[in-house]
């Protein structure tokens, strides 16, 4: 009886995942392990067991990442330098608990670069200035990419800042009291420089991920190719520069830059790790939003994009406003619902601008099948993060409150977003969801994101009213 045994061939000569690793990669993994060495050392003290852990735990996530994706590297190093350099200048200074902030922040190089407020105010200068390239770009010359080059150059710079910034402020919060010192991921003025740092970053390497597609390409293709991948930094860049705005108008109105105690129901481990896997997603989601918006240009009659992007948000407007001027309400809702209204309507005159210069828009795009490339791909992301971040909620709350869940407003809301992304998942996968209907979808679905984020915060109460504006 003979016997014919099928097995998958063997990919003789194909070098495994350590081996192919370079002399700059070890050494890499190096300066993490040495780096982290001596955070342990010097800061060991003041960690409980579970910082302790995630400590650990970044040492190969961060390995990985720059193995993954090369400029994290740089990345990694400068921030890390420029981190350390800073604290060494704090601890030349005492108040007798620990550095004396005030004295530490009159030297020049905190002064002006790396104290953790001067360097998140560079960073939004950055943002700004990197948007501003971005849209220059779309009426430069055809196949040319200098404007978004530099954008692009802007936007890393934003980055590094905005990381000096989020790591100086955690050292600077234990600076100030006993107890006190704590993650900055707590407040909607932190959470907000975590936004802004982290969509870009995703940016980014989307960028550099469909960069490298064009490499291949004749000279002048490569360049009109650089030009129309780059071109979506417009459209992404344009919302962490709206996030970075209302930063700056936060900031101002409630100065909140101010680094605060923690209250009671956020002094947990969770919050490391729960708050910002829920950014990844929030992040990725507005990317998908974005690229969207962009897609709807190129393919979405003017009627429809008038509709959607002029006539609802003013429909809105008039509602809102009716709303507040007859409903009876208190004081304090009309204020609020006074800012909803200057945003929307801000919004409804940025978008009939975009479809006044539609067609310089449009003819530097990239090509349809690349934007709903990035779209999924940001979605499928952001999905996966979103979902971590709702089970790691659910564990919080019920070390916190003693229950799982509780339909509290921002749960509820939580779960809205997750079934929203999950559905259009689901379509896409199973049905084939493409092109307009997708782009709709996922605009919708920033929307809905956007309430569950801000507007809750805004119009409802609840178990999360910590973080109310």
């Amino acid at each position: 009886m003979n016997t014919t045994t099928q097995s998958t061939p063997l990919l003789l000569g194909q070098p495994g995942y350590f081996v192919r690793r370079t002399a700059l990669d070890w050494l890499f993994a190096l300066l993490v392990v040495v780096g982290a060495g001596y955070a342990f050392s010097r800061y060991g003290a003041h960690m409980d067991g579970y910082e302790k852990g995630i400590l650990a735990g970044a040492v190969p996530s961060l390995i990985g990442l720059g193995w993954f994706w090369a400029p994290l590297r740089a990345l990694t190093i400068a921030v890390a330098l420029a981190s350390f350099l800073a604290i060494g200048l704090y601890s030349g200074t005492s108040d007798g608990f620990g550095a004396d902030l005030e004295a530490g922040q009159q030297l020049f190089l905190l002064k002006y670069l790396f104290a953790s407020q001067t360097a998140i105010l560079w960073m939004s200068v950055l943002f700004f200035m990197s948007t501003l390239f971005y849209w220059l770009g779309f009426f430069q010359k055809s196949g040319a990419a200098g404007a978004e080059r530099i954008g692009s150059v802007l936007a890393w710079g934003a980055v590094f800042m905005g990381l000096v910034g989020t790591m100086v402020r955690w050292y600077e919060s234990h600076q100030i009291g006993e107890g006190i010192g704590h993650i900055p991921v707590s407040n909607l003025y932190e959470v907000f420089v975590l936004f802004a740092w982290m969509t870009t970053l995703f940016y980014l390497y989307f960028e550099a991920h469909y960069l490298e597609r064009a490499k291949g390409r004749s000279a002048g293709q490569a360049d009109m190719g650089e030009a129309s991948v780059r071109s979506l930094g417009a459209f992404v860049m344009l919302i962490v520069s709206c996030s970075v705005g209302f930063l700056i108008w936060y900031t101002l109105a409630r100065d909140a830059q101010q680094i605060q105690p923690l209250v009671p129901a956020l002094q947990s481990w969770w919050m490391k790790v729960h708050v910002p896997a829920n950014f990844v997603g929030y992040g990725t989601f507005a990317l998908a939003a974005m690229v969207a918006w962009a897609y709807l240009l190129k393919t979405a009659s003017t009627r429809a994009l008038l509709i959607a992007f002029v006539g609802v948000p003013l429909g809105l407007l008039a509602a809102l406003a009716a709303f507040a001027n007859f409903g009876g309400l208190p004081a304090e809702t009309v204020t609020t619902l006074g800012k909803t209204m200057r945003m929307v309507g801000g919004a409804g005159l940025f978008f009939a601008l975009t479809l006044a210069l539609r067609r310089p828009i449009t003819a530097r795009l990239p090509s349809l099948e690349l934007l709903d490339d990035v779209m999924y791909k940001a979605i499928a992301v952001g999905f996966a993060f979103f979902t971590i971040a709702t089970v790691l909620g659910a564990l919080w709350a019920a070390e916190a409150w003693g229950g799982y869940w509780s339909w509290d407003p921002k749960e509820t809301w939580a779960l809205i977003v997750w079934l929203n992304y999950a559905a259009w998942l689901h379509m896409r996968l199973m049905k084939g969801l493409r092109g307009t209907v997708a782009s709709w979808w996922a605009l919708v679905g920033l929307a809905v994101t956007t309430f569950a984020f801000i507007g809750v915060n805004m119009f409802l109460s609840g178990l999360h009213s910590y973080g109310e504006l």
